[in-house]
């Protein structure tokens, strides 16, 4: 049984964080009519993209790093409990249909395992161990990357994951919303965007949630920017496994060259539906299998493999 020294060293230890601070003027918020509370709750969402904005050099230092690393073979894994590691497994499960990226590419690893996507598994996040064991089952390299997120920047999951990997060689990312925050110093990326108190005391998936699934899009999307998942503004690689993203690849395709449908129809069905390889094929006029070929040895770049074509 945990004493109670313990719980009151931790509630202390609560109070200095600026995301668990109580704010005295929200304390009749309930009294508010529903139209004023929607208008507080706005204002305070607000000033998330301003915090994110005084710390874009640091995240854009940390995306360069792991598009390094990733165009090496290796992987992404988030790591969090609670909001934090839901919002790491939601990024990665979206990089799939959006950038056709291997679904072990992109890794979210939540405390409690899946389980806990949906509820809450108590004593989880208390567990460097478990966050240990999550990666070595992974078989963590050096090329990889861990991203250790919490809104507190305490959570011992989160921690542990980060100075497993940075033990292991692995880059390692602290996202937390607390300045001086354990999880950054652990890191050898640390991002604090530090956001304020919530305005319901402590609930981090308000604010803090907010400023961690915004910096999470940048992470990933510009890594795959990076590492030549889009062609301009499009998504060349996007998977398309419905009717919906069937359509959303021929606009694609139609956007990138100006083509016809026709052409589009067949230079689709020439590369097996790949949309990457059906632009090259129609903008530098080569068959499905050279396409294929330049892609390849550009890396997947399009504009590199344009470049090898002479277009």
């Amino acid at each position: 049984m945990t004493s109670t020294s313990h719980y009151r060293e931790l509630r202390a230890e609560l109070e200095t964080l600026t995301t668990e601070a109580f704010r005295p003027e929200l304390s009749e918020i309930d009294r508010l009519p529903t139209v004023e509370i929607t208008r507080l709750m706005n204002a305070e969402d607000a000033t998330v993209p301003i915090a994110i904005a005084e710390r874009l050099p640091e995240i854009a230092a940390a995306i360069d790093a792991v598009a390094e690393r990733m165009a090496r073979g290796g992987r992404l894994l988030y790591a969090g409990a609670g909001t934090a590691g839901r919002l790491g497994v939601l990024d990665a499960s979206e990089c799939p249909p959006t950038f056709n990226t291997d679904p072990a590419q992109v890794v979210g690893l939540i405390a409690g395992g899946p389980k806990a996507m949906v509820t809450s598994i108590e004593g989880a996040e208390d567990s460097r161990k478990l966050a240990v064991e999550a990666l070595d089952a992974l078989g963590l390299t050096p090329d990889d990357t861990v991203v250790g997120i919490s809104a507190s920047g305490r959570t011992p999951y989160a921690i542990g994951a980060v100075e497993h990997a940075r033990a292991l060689g692995a880059l390692t990312i602290g996202l937390a919303c607390n300045a001086a925050s354990a999880l950054a110093a652990a890191a050898e990326h640390g991002i604090e965007i530090v956001v304020g108190p919530e305005l319901v005391t402590g609930s981090t998936r308000l604010k803090a949630g907010t400023a961690q699934k915004l910096v999470l899009n940048m992470l990933s999307t510009v890594t795959m920017i990076r590492l030549g998942k889009t062609y301009g503004n499009l998504m060349v690689d996007v998977r398309a496994s419905n009717d919906k993203l069937r359509a959303r690849s021929r606009r694609i395709v139609a956007l990138a060259t100006g083509a016809a449908d026709d052409e589009i129809e067949r230079a689709l069905a020439a590369t097996d539906g790949k949309v990457k390889n059906a632009i090259l094929t129609l903008l530098a006029g080569v068959d499905g299998s050279t396409a294929a070929l330049l892609l390849e040895e550009s890396g997947g770049h399009l504009r590199a493999a344009l470049a090898a074509a002479g277009s």
